[in-house]
């Protein structure tokens, strides 16, 4: 390890690891047990380290990816929901210790690059979705399974994908519940690239290097120049969407995706 390099300590956490090697800063998601899903800790982690990246000038690009090659992000880690998220207000305090995290990715003027392998899921999807630049490997598999827990997915992720692969295929991925394969997702724009499982770490590593060579001013002007282009559009709408959102989660549908999902059976959904 060169001088420059390091591990970062302090993150509160063992299942977000964070390293700087060459320039480039890697965030892990280091959960492969439960295929990296993510409990409280890891979002509290993940803001840690997005913060402690976005501060050091020696890390010139970011780079995810999950741990155990099975999984980038399998989504949240439901064995945590009846603790955690039971109801409406329990996804109030979750939401707020996830957000720092979602926040610590929004606020890296670095780029950030997705590598993606095997599963990525729901909120994992949504972690995706933060990112410049996804690059999967051809085993990585796309889902927003909301619709089979009955949950509600929150305006601000449907509005990134929707942005990203047009309302048509959002609507598609949102209704349907079903999951996509990489060459699905390489076509309908929800990656930027596909490459086989074996190839996925070199070019990773040297798209992420071609990067840091560049000039870190002009990336940064692209950057905000493109985020200003996209720019969320939190209409008036957004409040009664949050409103919807939340009756998801204290609805009975909600109670019996969870309890289907833990006794491994198909959901029996009322719409109440």
């Amino acid at each position: 390890m060169k001088a420059q390099d390091r591990v970062l300590q302090s993150l509160g956490t063992g299942r977000i690891l964070g390293e700087v090697r060459e320039g480039i800063g890697w965030i892990t998601f280091n959960h492969p047990e439960r295929r990296n899903a993510m409990s409280l800790d890891m979002w509290q982690g993940l803001g840690a380290v997005a913060e402690a990246f976005e501060r050091d000038p020696g890390v010139r690009v970011v780079v995810m990816k999950g741990a155990g090659g099975k999984a980038f992000v399998s989504g949240a880690d439901i064995s945590e929901f009846e603790q955690h998220r039971a109801d409406a207000a329990q996804k109030k305090s979750y939401d707020e210790v996830a957000a720092r995290g979602h926040a610590g990715l929004a606020a890296l003027s670095k780029p950030l690059v997705a590598m993606i392998q095997g599963y990525c899921v729901g909120g994992g999807l949504a972690i995706a979705l933060a990112a410049d630049i996804r690059i999967a490997a051809s085993s990585s598999r796309f889902a927003i399974p909301a619709a089979r827990l009955g949950l509600g997915y929150d305006y601000r992720g449907v509005a990134a994908l929707a942005r990203l692969v047009g309302p048509s295929a959002a609507k598609d991925i949102l209704f349907s519940a079903r999951f996509l394969e990489a060459p699905e997702a390489l076509r309908l724009g929800l990656v930027n690239t596909v490459v086989e499982d074996v190839a996925l770490d070199e070019a990773v590593s040297a798209y992420a290097q071609r990067i840091a060579a560049n000039a870190p001013l002009t990336v940064h002007a692209a950057k905000k120049a493109i985020q200003a282009f996209e720019g969320y559009s939190d209409s008036a709408a957004a409040d009664e969407i949050a409103s919807l959102v939340l009756q998801c989660f204290d609805s009975e549908d909600y109670r019996e995706g969870r309890r289907a999902f833990l006794a491994k059976r198909p959901p029996n959904f009322q719409g109440r």
